[in-house]
């Protein structure tokens, strides 16, 4: 019986979610469940998958309720131990779910989240291999942007796991799940998976990189605009530091906070004319 639930988020994604499913069902590893939450699509995503792959859980919500929230339902009603979280515009490479799999039933009780390479459509570039978190709590995706290269042959322990693909082990979303959800719902979009694996990382779970297992990323199925996503990104990180960073580290660094995020707080106001955008 498959140990393994995939969930996959939609939001006007007609264009890409055809090659996510075809790429998905055509792995060799019987039979996945999957789950596709739609954020309320406009554009025929929600009728092309029940028409086309009846096989799929549908979940359809009438307006964009976030990334967050979305993804909260879909593992409500995962039957598995593994969660694999997957963008819309994501490709597997043949063999994925088999070598994730492998490797994650072989893996330590305390690897929560597993990490593949995820490389962009032209497969030249990295995209992720998991998150990093700087000494003054930024948080970027390791090596996106670079040429795929030797270095990032090397499995390891890292930070944390970037949900665009993203294996997490059913127990640990269990032991983080708190008032806002498994994924905290109040990250609408951006940052929602370093949120969650800081948690993870403070309760003593740990990832994993695993490079011999690829996807592909086409990186432009986000509808989201400029402003909004300078918008959730500062607010989205404060957040997180609120919530997770130790009082007293969040004071001894405070004069660095003032030199790099009030600037950038300034900034945002003039450009929204203090009124921040509506989400949903």
């Amino acid at each position: 019986m498959p140990d393994i639930s995939v969930i996959i988020l939609t939001f006007n994604s007609r264009e890409y979610i055809k090659l996510c499913l075809d790429s998905l069902f055509n792995q060799q590893y019987g039979n996945i469940e999957v789950i596709v939450v739609d954020n309320g699509s406009k554009d025929g995503t929600a009728g092309f998958i029940r028409e086309n792959y009846p096989q799929v859980r549908l979940i359809t919500n009438e307006k964009n309720l976030g990334v967050s929230y979305a993804r909260n339902q879909g593992i409500n009603i995962a039957l598995h131990k593994w969660i694999l979280t997957l963008d819309c515009d994501i490709v597997l490479t043949d063999g994925f779910i088999k070598k994730i799999m492998e490797f994650a039933n072989n893996s330590k009780d305390s690897i929560g989240m597993i990490q593949p390479k995820i490389l962009t459509q032209n497969s030249k570039e990295i995209y992720s291999c998991g998150i990093y978190r700087s000494w003054l709590s930024r948080f970027y995706d390791i090596g996106k942007g670079l040429p795929d290269s030797q270095k990032f042959t090397v499995e390891g322990s890292i930070f944390g796991a970037c949900c665009a693909s993203a294996l997490y082990r059913r127990k640990m979303l269990e032991d983080l799940k708190d008032g806002y959800g498994y994924f905290d719902e109040r990250f609408f979009f951006l940052f929602e998976d370093a949120d969650l694996s800081w948690r993870a990382q403070k309760k003593g779970w740990g990832c994993m990189y695993y490079p011999r297992i690829r996807c592909f990323h086409n990186g432009n199925s986000s509808s989201t605009d400029k402003k909004t996503r300078q918008f959730l990104s500062f607010r989205n990180r404060q957040l997180m530091i609120f919530k997770n960073q130790r009082f007293f580290i969040t004071l001894l660094m405070f004069q660095l906070y003032l030199v790099y995020d009030l600037p950038r707080f300034l900034m945002l106001a003039v450009k929204f004319k203090c009124k921040f955008p509506k989400l949903g």
